[in-house]
């Protein structure tokens, strides 16, 4: 006798990954619903890429206004800026953006849940309204959520999550982490007038990319006036009677600011979901443990994105979103290739990398041939500044293929996409410099490493 669903499946948050997932699966022919508590288009439309993006955009002109009398530009000495104008037209850009993707949502059918839902077993769900569904397949997709530090006060702080609503810049911003959010913000807060002090835990940033690279961001970073402190653990905060907030650290003495940010990492959203109810077992820090088709330890519940801690990455979401989809519902098994994925950090300037870095190439294989260009771009040699470019290649000692390929510099995310093909392509050293410059570029020193 055939059990009947009110589902064939239901995802439980709709970032990219649920998104993307839902809405192929629909188009494949599955009765389709989703459940979200909060906005749909999830961290990366709402509360994270998109609106960091933005203001990054928005906080570059602090230079750009700058340089452009070296341009011969006739720019007043102290130009005017309004957080609030930013503010506002950035959160409406996220309005947009979340509407168009609840009109896609809409398109294919999918229904959709304005609230939270718990699982109750392996194909039973829970709305927060109290209403009980049923699916024969559930989706996990509920991304993760900003950790914060258990210390005294730490409720006096705020996450990236608050950082795109307040009333103004801070003057003075501590900013705890040292990973790409961290930087990031960084960034923003000091071209847009704050000063800003990083902490961290130990004395390494972006953990995980090349070192020369994170080298030359620290170098610039330091250079521009943004501060660091490196191994010191939050101990307390403390709210004085003027509202200013002052932080007390091992190994630094207490510093006082107005405005205390923690980007230390991001932890998994289960807590609360009922998981266990049906039987789907969680690692140590609470991610859902799944296979390479996204099954979790329950063969009915399934999971994509942040929540399984594996790579965080708003398009490797969608990619696992696409394969879950295509996978159970239209006859089209295929698997996330997790291997040369590139990433990069929107700090100013920006970092992008795909592939090995140069430790990583040793460890494996034993050693490697490095080729850089440590170079000044040309629009901050007219504009009197003396920040250099670093591109860096990793190829293998015996073949030349491309390791990895490793950026700091103006632009480096968006010249690092194409050429991220070529890695993944697995092209040698001798391919590139086998294709003729495009002058006068950045990107011609891919082609031009020695």
């Amino acid at each position: 006798m055939t059990t009947h669903y009110d589902y064939d499946l239901f995802v439980i948050g709709a970032g990219s990954g649920g998104v993307r997932a839902s809405r192929v699966a629909a188009a494949h022919g599955a009765k389709v619903a989703v459940a979200e508590e909060y906005r749909i288009g999830g961290t990366c439309v709402i509360r994270g890429c998109v609106p960091k993006k933005l203001l990054i955009y928005g906080a570059h002109f602090a230079e750009d206004l700058k340089d452009a009398k070296r341009f011969g530009w006739n720019v007043p000495d102290q130009c005017d800026f309004d957080w609030k104008v930013l503010r506002d037209n950035v959160l409406e850009e996220v309005d947009r953006i979340s509407g168009a993707y609840t009109t896609t949502l809409e398109s294919h059918h999918v229904e959709t849940f304005a609230e939270r839902a718990t699982i109750t077993g392996p194909h039973g769900i829970t709305l927060a309204s109290g209403r009980e569904l049923t699916a024969k397949t559930i989706l996990i997709a509920t991304g993760a959520t900003p950790s914060v530090p258990k210390c005294p006060g730490h409720e006096l702080g705020i996450t990236s999550n608050e950082a795109f609503h307040l009333d103004a810049v801070p003057k003075r911003i501590l900013i705890a982490g040292a990973g790409y959010i961290a930087n990031e913000f960084a960034g923003i807060f000091h071209q847009l007038g704050a000063h800003v002090m990083l902490i961290n835990r130990s004395d390494v940033i972006l953990r995980g990319y090349d070192e020369s690279i994170r080298d030359r961001l620290l170098q610039i970073s330091m250079m521009k006036g943004i501060e660091f402190r490196f191994h010191a653990d939050f101990q307390g905060i403390e709210k004085g009677e003027d509202g200013c907030l002052t932080v007390k650290m091992s190994g630094h003495e207490p510093v006082t600011v107005d405005c205390v940010m923690f980007a230390t990492g991001r932890e998994p959203n289960t807590a609360g979901l009922g998981l266990d109810s049906a039987g789907v077992a969680l690692d140590e820090k609470g991610a859902v443990k799944v296979d390479e088709d996204n099954r979790s330890t329950c063969p009915s519940i399934y999971a994509v994105g942040d929540v399984t801690n594996r790579v965080q990455l708003t398009p490797v979401a969608i990619r696992e979103g696409q394969a879950f989809a295509d996978t159970v519902f239209g006859g089209k098994p295929h698997r996330v290739d997790y291997e040369n994925i590139p990433a990069a950090v929107f700090s100013h300037p920006p970092m992008a990398g795909v592939g090995l870095t140069e430790a990583q190439a040793k460890n494996k294989f034993g050693t490697c041939k490095v080729y850089t260009s440590d170079f000044r771009p040309m629009k901050n040699v007219l504009a009197g500044r003396n920040e250099r470019a670093l591109y860096k290649m990793v190829c293998d000692s015996d073949t030349g293929k491309v390791l990895g390929l490793h950026m700091i510099g103006p632009d480096a995310p968006e010249i690092l996409q194409a050429a991220a093909i070529a890695v993944k392509a697995g092209l040698t050293k001798d391919d590139f410099d086998q294709t003729v410059a495009l002058h006068p570029s950045m990107a011609e020193e891919l082609v031009l490493m020695r």
